[in-house]
């Protein structure tokens, strides 16, 4: 079974908690449960990692190469100016996919633009967790092409 990783930049562990006019009230753990689920009847095996420490994203990163045909990507906060994130996600030759689950672009304007969308193979933003299960259904497309 082909590996998927879906990764989570700082403070989404926190969702169901923080803001939740703008991630709603459904916890963290709850939505990687789903998301699991999710991947697994999509036909992969999917790994959920979370970090709120952006050495430990980029690490991973370089190691997702070896190990997963994709990788979807909340970066949080991290989308906006992690030239070092965008550079690793660059380097790595699996396909990424840009999620958020609040719309990006109806939000504050620091958070319209991305510097990490030119190096990942799309971008979904603004459907709550559904936004997951979107780039895991693009990956079925990317990674058995």
């Amino acid at each position: 079974m082909k590996k998927i990783l879906v990764m989570l930049g700082p403070n989404l562990n926190m969702v169901g908690i923080r803001e939740k006019g703008v991630y709603g009230a459904e916890t963290a753990d709850s939505i990687e449960i789903q998301i699991k689920d999710y991947a697994l009847k999509s036909g992969f095996e999917a790994e959920v990692y979370q970090s709120n420490h952006e050495g430990d994203l980029i690490d991973k990163i370089h190691a997702s190469r070896d190990e997963f045909c994709g990788a979807v990507i909340n970066a949080g906060a991290l989308t906006h100016y992690s030239y070092a994130l965008r550079d690793a996600i660059a380097c790595v030759e699996i396909p990424y996919v840009e999620v958020h689950m609040s719309n990006i672009h109806a939000r504050e304007g620091f958070r319209h633009t991305s510097v990490i969308a030119p190096v990942c193979k799309g971008q979904i933003a603004g459907f709550g967790k559904l936004s997951y299960f979107l780039a895991i259904e693009a990956l079925k497309e990317i990674c058995n092409d």
